[in-house]
C-alpha cells in the first residue's frame, strides 16, 4: 500500500508541474510587416490589425525590428494601437 501511495504522490507532482508549465507556454512573437513585439498572452487580434503570431521560439531574420509595449494592442506604423 505504501508503494501504491508513493505513485499517486508521484503522479500528481508529475501533473502539477506540466500543468504549471502550460500556462507559461502562451507567450508568442506577434509581427505586422517587419516590425514585431512579444506577447505574453495569446489575444485574438482584430482582422484589420494584421498581424501574424509565431511561436516564442521564432527568430526573424535580417530586417526584423523588435518594438516593445505594455498591454493589448499591436503597431501600426510606429504607433502602439490599443483595442
Amino acid at each position: 500500500m505504501r508503494l501504491m501511495s508513493k505513485a499517486v504522490l508521484g503522479a500528481t507532482a508529475a501533473a502539477s508541474i506540466l500543468a504549471f508549465t502550460a500556462m507559461g507556454a502562451s507567450a508568442a512573437i506577434v509581427c505586422r510587416g517587419n516590425v514585431c513585439w512579444h506577447a505574453q498572452e495569446s489575444y485574438d487580434y482584430p482582422p484589420s490589425a494584421r498581424v501574424i503570431v509565431h511561436p516564442d521560439d521564432w527568430q526573424g531574420g535580417p530586417g526584423i525590428t523588435f518594438r516593445e509595449h505594455e498591454g493589448r494592442g499591436y503597431w501600426n506604423g510606429n504607433r502602439w494601437t490599443d483595442w
